[in-house]
């Protein structure tokens, strides 16, 4: 089992994965729930958090690459005028780019800053709705369906012994349900700043152990068998991509005020944390260090009825 940045992952059999210390908040935030009350209780609470860091969001978090949304609209059989659901717009990082495409997009999203936010944003575009709910309790009107459900890094944070039943009704007859993340990976000859780092991790009590590894691009965990297995939803289309992004000290730093984990974090282990990202940016020549992030695009069509797949 690998933790990378609180994400429990397993590597993909017959491809070798990096073996490195890291903190489970030094690289993502991605945080995957298990059936525990307290890890349940954990999620609701982490989840939350994000609406603490609305005024940055928009702007700290990664672009997603035009390409996924090419993968997306192609895999989904989605055209303009499509009416979709997002889960967990946040500030509209995903809305957007579909919004330009000219789909009719209802967000529902938990924190309240983060819709304003959203309803900002998205100002310039009347077939978007932002919805203050959140998605495991929202009812639309009755015979209300959509053609697409999609969340991007937000599935995770949704319930997992019902988002897949919510889903499902929320899709009209051979609609599709999309999910991606993302998430921290290191590729080979990937900057060292995020392992150069970890003793400061280590230092305020926020390090995990030495058996936890960083996946290489690709190497990210799917999905597919949950899906299957839900009975919900079947002919899963599943793709890779990564991407990488340069930062300097401010724009990592408020980075990493987007994540739930750093959001939490004690405000002495926090400071410590970024005088020393800080002071260490500065002894480079450029003073920027570059992030490699990956994501695992999940496409399922909507099945007719319940289907089993008894493991």
């Amino acid at each position: 089992m690998v933790v990378l940045g609180g994400q429990l992952v397993t590597p993909p059999r017959g491809r070798a994965a990096v073996r490195r210390p890291v903190s489970k908040r030094a690289l993502d935030e991605v945080q995957e729930p298990s059936d525990d009350d307290r890890v349940a209780d954990d999620r609701h609470r982490l989840r939350t958090t994000f609406d603490t860091a609305a005024g940055l969001y928009q702007q700290a978090r990664p672009e997603y690459p035009e390409k996924l949304y090419d993968t997306l609209v192609e895999a989904a059989r989605i055209k303009a005028g499509d009416r979709l659901l997002e889960v967990g717009c946040a500030t509209g990082k995903a809305t957007i780019p579909l919004a330009r495409r000219g789909f009719r997009i209802t967000c529902i999203e938990i924190g309240p800053h983060l819709v304003a936010e959203a309803r900002h944003n998205l100002a310039d575009f009347p077939g978007v709705e932002i919805i203050e709910s959140a998605f495991e309790t929202w009812h639309p009107p009755v015979g209300d369906h959509f053609d697409l459900v999609f969340a991007a890094t937000a599935w995770h944070w949704i319930d997992p012994a019902t988002r897949y039943q919510r889903a499902w009704q929320r899709l009209r007859p051979g609609g599709h349900l999309a999910f991606w993340s993302a998430t921290h990976v290191v590729p080979d000859g990937g900057d060292p700043f995020f392992l150069e780092i970890q003793d400061v991790y280590e230092e305020i009590g926020e390090g995990i152990p030495e058996d936890a590894i960083c996946l290489r691009p690709r190497d990210l965990a799917d999905d597919r068998v949950e899906i299957e297995r839900s009975g919900l939803f079947g002919d899963v289309v599943v793709r890779h991509f990564d991407w990488e992004i340069g930062y300097n000290a401010e724009e990592y730093l408020a980075l990493l005020d987007t994540f739930s984990g750093h959001i939490a974090m004690q405000a002495s282990k926090r400071t410590r944390l970024y005088t020393e990202i800080r002071r260490r940016l500065q002894e480079r020549s450029n003073g920027r260090l570059r992030r490699h992030w990956g994501a695992v695009l999940h496409v399922a069509r909507r099945a007719d009825r319940y289907r089993s797949h008894a493991s």
